[in-house]
């Protein structure tokens, strides 16, 4: 299968070397790179010419095309007409040597597939406990492995707010497990939520699907946003075999303010799109969790270090969930 990368990258030119270095180890090697850039000066580009890479164009975009879904819009534009599928990557990730054959390999298992995610490897201290493991209130336990759950999800399941769904699979009141709840099982899992900076989809899929522009510059939920719409058209999977690490570099993000402004504001816009005449049980946990969320957020001015960040966050999801409500 002919398949096409596209990575978007902004001010990262380090981590995107290192990302490509682990491209070029590949068992596969993608047929297209696309690299398509936004920074504001010309340090990658500068980065890449010291380091050619096979089959890679490089594109630098003007500011009406800046910001991740734009940027993936513009590339998905650029793509040859023979790539059967595309394959998007974040700029700080870092593949394992098969990462590409095993990912196009569940294609061939699951000829349904409209799309495919990899899988992050690095971030989450999993356990394999067996089928007759009792869990703890502080364990997540899914398909006979464990993790240790963070205060939030313990918090949630005291108050019956946890999601009452797989990993991967959103609830009706949203606020649901992202597909890192998944443990390495070598296994592949039917979601209707992909990441999309670890994610591939069938070409075709872009014929009548595309990137939300409502998602400015960071474009935190895009990718749910993108995956919960393609769901409702076809099936899409992760493959935990298709693994890669994760390094979430710091340049690049926005400030904390802006960032809890867009995890209420973005958050409120997808649960809307998976369900978009929610009864009034579904209102009272969305916004239940919401909430809580934020009041967590303000006791971390007492818990941790980092007590401006954990304010300025937890005013911008404060002020914009009065902002949804007018």
């Amino acid at each position: 299968m002919k398949f096409t990368l596209i990575i978007c990258t902004y001010m990262r030119a380090e981590p995107l070397l290192k990302l490509l270095q682990s491209v070029e180890k590949q068992t596969l090697y993608p047929d297209e790179i696309l690299i398509v850039d936004g920074s504001t000066d010309k340090q990658t580009a500068a980065v890449l010419n010291s380091n050619p890479f096979k089959n890679l164009h490089y594109f630098l975009v003007s500011e009406e095309n800046r910001g991740l879904t734009k940027q993936r819009n513009f590339g998905i534009s650029k793509v040859t007409e023979s790539s059967e599928i595309v394959c998007f990557l974040d700029d700080d990730t870092v593949l394992e040597i098969d990462y590409f054959e095993k990912l196009l390999k569940t294609y061939k298992i699951y000829p349904e597939a409209l799309g495919v995610g990899g899988y992050i490897n690095n971030e989450i201290k999993w356990e394999r406990v067996g089928e007759e493991y009792q869990p703890k209130s502080t364990d997540f336990y899914f398909d006979a492995w464990k993790r240790i759950d963070s205060s939030r999800f313990v918090l949630r399941k005291k108050l019956g707010l946890d999601s009452d769904c797989a990993p991967g699979v959103s609830p009706l009141f949203s606020h649901g497990r992202s597909v890192s709840f998944l443990p390495p099982t070598d296994k592949v899992y039917e979601v209707e939520m992909l990441m999309g900076g670890v994610s591939s989809f069938r070409k075709s899929v872009f014929n009548t699907f595309s990137f939300s522009t409502y998602f400015q510059g960071y474009g935190l939920f895009e990718d749910t946003d993108f995956s919960l719409r393609l769901a409702k058209k076809g099936k899409l999977y992760l493959n935990t075999a298709a693994r890669l690490k994760h390094f979430h570099e710091t340049s690049g993000r926005p400030n904390q303010y802006q960032y809890g402004k867009m995890v209420v504001k973005n958050g409120f816009y997808v649960w809307r799109v998976k369900n978009p005449n929610p009864v009034f049980k579904d209102k009272l946990k969305w916004h239940s969790i919401t909430i809580l969320l934020t009041m967590i957020r303000f006791s971390n001015i007492f818990t941790t270090t980092k007590k401006k960040e954990a304010f300025t966050e937890a005013l911008g999801r404060t002020i914009a969930w009065f902002q949804i409500l007018n």
